[in-house]
């Protein structure tokens, strides 16, 4: 045990060996850490019940092979696309990955110094009696009292005799912090607080503060402003304590020499709220802190601090341990690349899950390369003659002019949804099968990224498989390129053939029969071709390529099952090239788009939400995104269970999920 004594603050606590690594040590097996304070996230809007203001739109389909109609497209003003931002401005937005990091400020704390600097980070620098913070210019802050610098820094002046002392007394060693090396070093101390009073009082003063509800792909919850200016005299206090107090213990402890700043907040987590798997890194971060101010809490009130243990990619594998928030209890992790964390779903309709979190900051560790996965294998189309579409398509969308109608729309909004897509016969054998308790589902991860089920395509009933294999068939390659202007398949008209008064889309029943391989090259030697230097490059769509450069049309797929916990989230390795998104759902009956389980299409570096796919049945949507546009599907929350008193026998919905390159 060690006796710390710091301007009146006396703390026993047990200094465990094994907290100690040798500075050779692999970064994965050092310390990790966790905290589940919010740092600026993209905001989006979360009133989804609103009609939408028309936003400015995504890219538009490169080949514009429009024809004229006067009826209404199909499928136009659909509700279940709803397309959100202001209106106007330019096709796809710029920004690089470390200026998306820098503004949505995620808690995956990607993007390192330089999103600090590109997206305007700012943290209050909390300095004690004697230490200046360096502004933009170089200088120091003045003398006590004086303005904060253009970052943020203000100057933390120790309590006023009458000021409260939350730390007085310490901490008593049968209370001492429990050290612990699983799945990652994290460190556990409760009455952090001396006397209840402190505690009540702090607690109060947080809620009196202003909070701003936020929602994104990672997170769902309500966060004050930075304390770091407040001048309640127990939040004050508090942060005092933290930074005078504290600090010098926890860098005693684990030999990690921490900066006389920090960053903390508040945030209150009610029902439904979730902040999702995520490691916490960013330059400068080195130790998490939590500090709970909860009711009587217990595990099925939800709200618990999930730990997940990391495979040889230093990625997230599967929840080992969960920490039920407990009052005046303060826990503690060091930020590495394996300190993979959530905040899971509060359950309680009538509980707040109140807490003071931040981190400690310090020199900068070194970093393993971050792991690029396998992305989903591409394969150019099958061979099916135009009876396919027959088979399964409603007529309306196999007529030419309904054809020329729907793409005139699709390059004007760069999306379209169409409603009674199959034939009704057809799409009630595909919910049928999709029942079937034969169908073998694989969770698919890891958790930083999405949580859903996806189906082993062997394992699939007959019309199942079949109808995977018309949305890869040539056929519907072809009824794409009339559905959107692209040039999917080598029939369709190119940018040359309405440049030459060609604009009549190109007749699906009489031609498309296979081609020669050579014969096909030299027809859509105009298409876009691959580049190889995309993180989803992969050697099926390289292999596609024919000789003189030009890339044959490919897609990849899968079909997914969605249920309560389930999502997608944005990130870096996130494919970044033009696409034309496919989704077609099933089993979607009364789904509100309050349960979640929505597709948001959001703009890199920007809080703008530019659509929003809700799930319906029996309806194709169809978005073409370009390199600036990303995709998530939102959290599935508790209040989807509600459905099963209509349906008790439906936990959540499927959809087919297909992307095509050109």
């Amino acid at each position: 045990m060690v006796l710390s004594s710091v301007s009146g603050f006396v703390c026993w606590m047990y200094l465990f060996p094994n907290w100690f690594t040798p500075r050779g040590q692999p970064v994965c097996e050092r310390l990790g850490g966790t905290t589940d304070m919010a740092a600026e996230q993209t905001v989006l809007n979360s009133d989804r019940g609103q009609p939408p203001a028309r936003p400015r739109s995504l890219s538009a389909p490169p080949h514009r092979n429009r024809s004229r109609a006067s009826a209404a497209t199909a499928g136009r003003s659909c509700p279940a696309l709803a397309r959100r931002g202001r209106a106007g401005g330019k096709r796809g937005v710029a920004g690089s990955r470390d200026a998306r990091q820098a503004a949505r400020g995620r808690h995956a704390g990607h993007g390192g110094k330089k999103a600090r600097e590109a997206g305007g980070a700012r943290r209050a620098r909390l300095h004690p009696p004697g230490h200046g913070a360096a502004g933009a210019g170089g200088g120091g802050l003045g003398p006590r009292g004086a303005a904060p610098t253009r970052y943020g820094a203000t100057r933390l002046d120790p309590p006023r005799a009458s000021s409260p002392h939350p730390l007085t007394g310490g901490v008593s060693p049968a209370e001492a912090a429990a050290v612990e090396p699983a799945p990652f070093r994290h460190g556990l101390i409760p009455g952090f607080l001396a006397g209840a009073a402190f505690a009540e009082a702090l607690r109060d003063e947080l809620l009196g503060l202003g909070f701003r509800r936020r929602r994104n792909d990672l997170l769902s919850l309500r966060q004050s402003e930075e304390l770091g200016g407040r001048s309640e005299p127990h939040v004050a206090a508090l942060r005092h304590a933290l930074c005078e107090e504290f600090r010098p213990w926890l860098s005693a402890v684990t030999q990690i020499e921490l900066e006389p700043t920090i960053d903390i907040s508040c945030a209150k987590y009610e029902y439904t709220d979730v902040l999702l798997c995520h490691d916490d890194e960013l330059e400068g971060r080195r130790i998490a802190f939590i500090l709970y101010l909860v009711p009587p809490w217990e595990k099925r009130d939800g709200g618990m601090l999930d730990l997940y243990s990391t495979d040889e990619h230093f990625q997230p594998q599967q929840i080992v341990k969960s920490l039920v928030p407990s009052w005046n209890t303060l826990v503690f992790f060091e930020v590495s690349p394996v300190s993979f964390h959530q905040v899971s779903e509060v359950l309680s309709e009538e509980k707040c899950r109140l807490s003071v979190s931040g981190w400690f900051h310090g020199p900068s560790t070194v970093r393993p390369a971050r792991y690029i996965e396998a992305p989903l294998p591409r394969s150019p189309h099958i061979p099916y003659d135009h009876e396919i579409l027959y088979e399964w398509i409603n007529l309306v969308y196999l007529d030419m002019d309904s054809q020329a109608q729907i793409q005139e729309e699709f390059e004007e909004r760069s999306e379209i949804l169409l409603k009674d897509f199959l034939k009704k016969e057809k799409y009630q054998l595909l919910c049928e099968a999709l029942e079937n308790k034969g169908i073998q589902w694989s969770s698919r991860g890891p958790a930083n990224k999405r949580l859903y089920e996806t189906a082993e395509e062997d394992s699939l009933p007959d019309i199942l498989d079949k109808f995977l294999q018309f949305l890869r068939s040539e056929a519907l390659f072809l009824l794409l390129s009339n559905f959107t202007g692209l040039k999917l398949h080598f029939l369709a008209p190119s940018d040359e053939d309405e440049d030459a008064g060609e604009g009549k889309a190109t007749d699906t029943t009489g031609h498309s029969s296979p081609k020669p391989e050579q014969e096909e090259a030299g027809h859509h030697a105009d298409s876009k071709p691959h580049q190889p230097d995309q993180p989803d490059s992969v050697p099926e769509a390289e292999d596609s390529k024919t000789q003189n450069g030009s890339s044959t049309p490919v897609c990849a797929g899968e079909l997914r099952h969605w249920t309560h916990r389930h999502y997608t989230l944005v990130h870096d390795t996130q494919a970044t090239e033009f696409a034309l998104d496919l989704l077609f759902f099933c089993g979607c009956e009364d789904w509100d788009p309050e349960y979640g389980g929505f597709t948001s299409y959001i703009a890199k570096g920007e809080d703008e939400e530019l659509l929003t796919v809700n799930p319906e049945d029996n309806c194709l949507a169809l978005v073409y995104r370009d390199k600036e546009t990303m995709k998530f599907v939102k959290y599935i929350n508790h209040r989807s269970l509600a459905r099963l008193n209509k349906h008790p026998n439906r936990t959540g919905f499927w959809d087919f999920s297909f992307v095509y390159y050109e």
